[in-house]
């Protein structure tokens, strides 16, 4: 930390910019040649590393500090998603009591100094705040000032040498040691114009709060959160084998504080009904079993909150969330209307059957419909590979989840196939399951393997009960044409199966960052709801699974990676002329780069999870937080199906 405060007492007392300290330069001594210049921004408090970088090219006051903490410091070894989340977690009330210390309500954070750090939801998740690197330790001393020297005969101490680090060491340094680390990451809110206390924030109260960390923390709790999170596994690994899709254990709280993510204050928990509970993992609850299930009940009864509990199954949760061990099929989607999204090249000929002046197998268009974007929704969920469908009527279109008797004995041309008629063939020929919330019709009683009832937030099974009101209760057919007599309903003709193939490429030739004539990239993550890329706006807002606005930052820079791969000349589109060879419009069927969205999509992440979600950021776009969790394929490619590509 001697080098970082050298930095900056030596600054000039107006400058912004802390160009020292992000280069970190070191001039490295010799007897008989010049001395040799170089940039390392990693400065050390014993074995601790604080790697400073710009957070992005506006905020220069603002630095980010990762924090490399050797794993032995911590008695972990090579620890798992949930043990860094633990970590991360344990790390924060040391943040907060920083600040408490520090803050000055009758100042900004920028004439006071701040310090800035995510504070996670309750999901457990692969995020860019904390992760394991291989970190070089230091391997020279300091001679004075920002002068060293390499300390020879320096023998590798730690678990592999320092070479093809995070940080490497500097040329002629040989062999040094290095070892595996907790990366945490922070942001700095430098006081601006007062270097003294920056000096005290970051190479004094920084690092003791560190080594406060280091020294109370707590082996028992890891352990509790390694023991849920392997319960957690066994449960998902138990669906995966078996007929279920679902596990809701008994005493679970699904309710939610208003305007907020935590568990309500004294909720009814959860009581599986008695022929419906089994015992996974030592845990009594209920199961759903895969195929096609409906949760009714009146308002206010809990047949939502059940639902979005299911959702948020999807992801593990931390002991204390209320769901830490509601667990879903984690390719489950959530489906919903979504009115005005951009659908391209979809096959919508299992639900529609005739477009005027259009065709259902292969339908665009810029603004679509509730019935067809919900349509197009399922669709490619089910090519994407999605086994499971949330499906709540109060976000559905009703034209496209049901048709009663009588409606279709008025309307005698109907473009619509509703999803009632096809929920059982989903799962019967192609194995997917879907949970439904009804509370408006009876369509779906027949239809359904399990009907369930929640009242009070309590659930229990009717299916046999309602079946048969169902069947006892005929519905209506058209008035009688001979008096005022009424017809029973002939029975609804038997549809053949659908073809719910659909198609997945695209031109990556169309694909950018650029808008039309812009030297520059546009990336930025709205508060509303909005991801903009390029000339792109995109409107997440029904993209129910995004956990969190750091799953969808992510979502935003690995998409602008996926673009830069597929398509890496539409940097120079500004410069092209038009009609020249390759450089010819991207439209050109002769130029087109055809690729597979969901392929590209799994490569990509195949590579972020070798080299972390962090290689994904650049510092160069300043609508964009800097933190990042990981999302599933699922949402990137739903937010790539939304482009107005073609």
């Amino acid at each position: 930390m001697k080098r970082l405060k050298f930095y900056l007492l030596n600054m000039k007392p107006a400058s912004e910019t802390y160009e020292e300290m992000y280069e970190g330069k070191m001039c490295e001594s010799f007897m008989d040649k010049d001395p040799i210049v170089h940039n390392h921004a990693l400065y050390w408090d014993g074995e601790i590393g604080y790697e400073i970088t710009k957070s992005n090219r506006l905020e220069l006051s603002r630095p980010t500090v990762v924090i490399h903490i050797p794993l032995h410091l911590l008695k972990l070894e090579e620890p798992d998603m949930a043990a860094l989340d633990y970590v991360f977690r344990a790390f924060l009330p040391y943040v907060r009591s920083l600040n408490e210390c520090n803050d000055n309500r009758k100042r900004t954070a920028k004439e006071n100094g701040h310090y800035f750090i995510y504070e996670p939801s309750s999901e457990v998740l692969v995020r860019n705040v904390i992760a394991v690197n291989t970190v070089a330790q230091k391997y020279y001393r300091i001679v004075g000032g920002n002068k060293v020297e390499i300390i020879d005969g320096l023998r590798d101490r730690g678990v592999q040498s320092g070479k093809n680090c995070m940080i490497a060491p500097i040329d002629g340094a040989g062999d040094v040691p290095a070892y595996r680390c907790a990366s945490i990451m922070l942001q700095v809110q430098l006081p601006v114009g007062k270097h003294k206390k920056a000096v005290q924030m970051l190479t004094h109260d920084l690092p003791e709060a560190v080594n406060c960390f280091l020294n109370e923390f707590d082996q028992n709790g890891l352990q509790q959160a390694l023991a849920l999170y392997r319960k957690q596994q066994e449960i998902r690994a138990w669906l995966k084998a078996s007929d279920y899709c679902a596990f809701v254990a008994n005493g679970s709280i699904l309710p939610r504080e208003k305007g907020g993510d935590a568990p309500m204050q004294g909720a009814v928990p959860f009581l599986a009904p008695p022929e419906d509970t089994v015992e996974v993992a030592g845990v009594r609850g209920m199961a759903f079993r895969k195929g096609v299930t409906v949760i009714t009940g009146g308002g206010y009864s809990g047949k939502s909150t059940l639902l979005d509990a299911l959702c948020a199954g999807i992801y593990d949760h931390v002991a204390g969330d209320g769901r830490e061990l509601v667990i879903t099929d984690d390719s489950a989607m959530k489906i919903s209307a979504e009115d005005g999204r951009s659908v391209r090249h979809v096959n919508l000929s299992p639900f529609i059957k005739w477009i005027p002046g259009g065709n259902p197998a292969d339908f665009s268009t810029e603004h679509a419909s509730g019935s067809t974007s919900q349509a197009a929704n399922i669709i490619e969920a089910i090519g994407w590979g999605v086994r499971l469908l949330m499906i709540d009527e109060d976000k559905s279109a009703t034209n496209f989840m049901i048709q009663d008797a009588v409606m279709k004995t008025l309307i005698e041309k109907e473009p619509i196939t509703p999803f009632v008629e096809r929920v059982r063939e989903l799962y019967e020929l192609h194995g997917v399951s879907t949970v439904l919330v009804i509370g408006g019709s009876s369509e779906y009683l027949q239809a359904a393997d399990r009907i369930y009832m929640m009242q009070d937030y309590l659930i229990g099974q009717v299916t046999e009960q309602a079946k048969a009101l169902q069947a006892g209760n005929q519905p209506l057919g058209r008035a009688g044409q001979g008096g005022v007599g009424q017809t029973e309903t002939p029975p609804a003709e038997e549809l053949p199966p659908a073809d719910f193939s659909n198609r997945d490429e695209i031109d990556a030739g169309l694909l950018s960052t650029r808008p039309e004539g812009a030297a520059t990239e546009v990336l930025a993550v709205s508060d509303l709801g909005f991801l903009i890329l390029g000339e792109e706006r995109i409107d997440i807002r029904m993209l129910h699974d995004i956990a969190t606005i750091p799953q969808l930052n992510a979502i935003a820079f690995l998409l602008r990676r996926l673009i830069n791969q597929v398509n890496p000349l539409e940097r120079f589109r500004k410069f092209q002329i038009a009609g020249a060879g390759d450089g010819g419009s991207p439209g050109n069927q002769d130029n087109r780069r055809r690729i597979c969205r969901e392929k590209e999509v799994e490569r990509l992440l195949s590579e972020i999870r070798e080299a972390g979600l962090e290689s994904a950021y650049s510092p160069f776009f300043t609508e964009c937080v800097r933190w990042m969790d990981l999302p599933r394929k699922y949402e990137i490619l739903a937010v790539l199906s939304r482009m107005r590509t073609e």
